[in-house]
């Protein structure tokens, strides 16, 4: 991982909106309907293109292909992973309370009713054997997509998210993971290998009745897995990403960072991704003025929100910037966002696209201004053109 040595680096969590006839084509296929392969796969080429284009024109430094070809990390583990059997029903982790729920039934009862996912998991899967990885060749079509993509396009790095033991973990019934092929790929391609993770630190608010001591218990666990299937792995090319796998929501019972912090660190990877730029955590950068911050490991503090329509500020992201700086070093923090801009594929994200242009944008600048307070200088043609801001 590049470090922002003459400047602060931007970044974001990895997911936007697909276009809505992608959604539509790819709805057919997790369905099992007729579709046609041929324009699907050529759609897929396009709108990574269009994705890895939109955040160079927004001055992203460190990029993705938006995970324009995956309708979701639920049905991407059947289509990659052997030794699991689908069944009638939900997902293990919707039909469980959580503290969210118990203080707030009546606002995510009328939430759930607002937002229809275009491709929804109505099915449980359930791990019945060994589990080994499969479908080489979908995972080489999407490392292959992105390579073209990147094509005439300047980024200082590019990474390609994958999902988590853990997360395979959840919501299915005695599942095991214990394949690390696809990690292993996507460094061989070149690009940083980015771990999706939100159940590390949403375990807590889906165990109510749940002690702290206990739910260190069960991250200790699975951070082990995570290493185990990282072996092998420089950790300098990879990223973790953490959040807490809701959007719109009071968010009381998110955990807090002090109390998890020291855990994330253990996990082999430089970057550390994760939830910071929202009312709920925007204070948390005070904790390392009390944890220190491993040489090896480098922050990337979510600076605008994935969960608002409200496009931050560049002064109050430069703000959020050096307020980091300022406890860690300046080398020491990456700008990004909070999570992904579409948690789910569906025809009506949260933030609309524009609106997410607009962040982004937004996101540049304010790490321009930040890197003028810390640097004392700041190639500002760099990305002024970019933005629009130019003479």
């Amino acid at each position: 991982m590049k470090r922002s040595k003459d400047r602060i680096l931007t970044t974001f969590a990895g997911n936007l909106a697909s276009p809505n006839d992608l959604l539509t084509m790819m709805a057919a296929k997790e369905a099992g309907q007729l579709y046609d392969s041929t324009a699907y796969e050529a759609r897929v080429k396009s709108a990574v293109a269009e994705s890895v284009r939109l955040q160079a024109d927004c001055s992203v430094d460190i990029i993705c292909d938006g995970e324009q070809g995956k309708a979701s990390f639920f049905g991407y583990v059947g289509e990659r992973l052997t030794g699991f059997e689908v069944g009638d029903g939900p997902p293990m982790s919707q039909s469980r309370g959580t503290r969210e729920n118990r203080d707030f039934s009546e606002f995510y009862d009328w939430y759930a009713t607002k937002r229809e996912p275009a491709i929804a998991a109505s099915f449980v899967m359930t791990c019945t054997g060994p589990i080994a990885y499969q479908n080489q060749a979908a995972l080489q079509q999407q490392l292959d997509t992105l390579k073209a993509a990147l094509t005439g396009v300047k980024a200082e790095e590019v990474f390609a998210p994958s999902i988590s033991p853990t997360n395979i973990e959840g919501p299915r019934a005695n599942a095991y993971y214990k394949s690390d092929e696809e990690y292993e790929a996507i460094v061989d391609a070149g690009f940083l290998l980015q771990v999706d993770d939100p159940r590390m630190i949403t375990h807590y608010i889906t165990r109510p009745d749940d002690s702290l001591a206990d739910i260190h218990k069960w991250v200790v666990v699975r951070i082990a897995a995570l290493n185990h299937a990282l072996r092998g792995i420089p950790a300098n090319k990879v990223r973790f990403h953490t959040c807490y796998s809701m959007n719109m929501g009071p968010r009381t019972h998110d955990m807090a960072l002090k109390d998890i912090i020291d855990l994330l660190f253990t996990i082999n990877a430089e970057g550390i991704s994760y939830e910071a730029g929202n009312p709920r955590h925007d204070h948390e950068w005070q904790v390392f003025k009390d944890v220190k911050l491993p040489s090896d490991k480098v922050l990337i503090p979510g600076v605008i929100s994935h969960t608002t329509t409200l496009v931050e500020h560049p002064e109050l992201i430069a703000d959020r910037l050096t307020r980091y700086a300022s406890v860690v070093g300046r080398e020491n923090v990456i700008a990004g966002s909070n999570c992904g801009f579409s948690s789910q594929a569906t025809l009506e994200p949260e933030i609309h696209p524009t609106v997410v242009v607009a962040k982004l944008k937004a996101m540049a600048e304010g790490a321009a201004l930040a890197s003028k307070q810390l640097w004392g200088s700041f190639p500002w043609n760099c990305i002024a053109r970019n933005l629009g801001l130019a003479n």
